[in-house]
């Protein structure tokens, strides 16, 4: 029995060790970015980096919230994200109750398959025919642009993520609803989605993140830097001969600290979503 304890002890602790270094080695290149950011540009351009910071600064985020546009292009992103995180969840919420509860009629299934098979298609292969069907309807330098971009690549995904979750509700509650007079789009704003909390949280994760981290579409639809979004933002610091290394880690810093945040405070939400459609019944 002694040997079986002591056995299981060292097992959690390299279990928790393995853990950790695979924490570390995830976090490291963010630790990296915080450490950059607030270095004097003496300690950045050295031959022997180190995480030690000899003496701190934040003159880099001071440059990047007062000498530069980065504020108009954190609120570009903001504003086309959660456009697009609305759009995507409004098209994926009755696309996917039609996947999961519409099976029979024919042309669904071949529907699922047709979005299923356009993830797979590469977004930079369909950036030139995109960027000039934009050109021709005077779309280039707006928000609508990539708005129209960033939900045509993420309601597939989206839609069957709440597939998923919706195939996980009994039809029974639908035939309940039914009989007391309830309509088919009052049962999945009054039935289905006050249940299904879990699922349109990681799915509105899901459709914020990929509108916010985007950079070729955000790059090459906009030319214009008060339409510029965050991503093509932060590579502005970036010149023809000199880059702005601190500046620039400062920028990705303040990028990424809402997400962090977003994370932080609906984690649970995002995992029992992410989990919902794993087990049907």
């Amino acid at each position: 029995m002694l040997i079986s304890r002591r056995k299981q002890r060292i097992l959690t602790i390299a279990t928790y060790l393995v853990l950790a270094g695979f924490t570390f080695y995830c976090l490291m290149p963010f630790l990296w970015m915080f450490v950059t950011s607030i270095k004097p540009d003496d300690q950045i351009r050295t031959l022997n980096p180190s995480f030690l910071v000899k003496k701190m600064t934040f003159g880099h985020f001071d440059n990047v919230l007062n000498n530069s546009a980065f504020l108009t292009f954190f609120k570009n992103s903001l504003f086309i994200a959660s456009v697009t995180t609305v759009a995507a969840l409004l098209i994926s919420i009755f696309a996917g109750y039609a996947l999961s509860r519409f099976v029979r009629f024919k042309g669904v299934k071949l529907f699922g398959v047709a979005m299923m098979l356009s993830q797979m298609i590469p977004g930079v292969l369909l950036l030139i025919p995109l960027y000039l069907l934009m050109k021709n309807v005077s779309l280039i330098n707006t928000y609508a642009s990539l708005i129209l971009a960033y939900t045509t690549f993420t309601v597939p995904l989206c839609t069957f993520m709440m597939k998923g979750f919706f195939d996980t509700i009994p039809y029974e509650m639908e035939e309940s609803a039914e009989i007391d007079g309830c309509s088919r789009v009052g049962i999945i704003f009054r039935i289905l989605l006050p249940v299904s909390l879990p699922s349109l949280v990681s799915t509105s994760l899901f459709a914020f993140l990929n509108a916010w981290n985007e950079f070729m579409f955000g790059f090459v639809f906009i030319n214009d830097e008060s339409h510029r979004t965050l991503t093509p933002g932060v590579s502005l610091f970036k010149g023809l001969y000199q880059t702005d290394w601190g500046s620039m880690m400062a920028a990705s810093v303040l990028s990424v600290l809402p997400i962090v945040i977003i994370f932080v405070f609906l984690q649970r939400f995002l995992v029992e979503g992410m989990t919902a459609g794993a087990v049907k019944g």
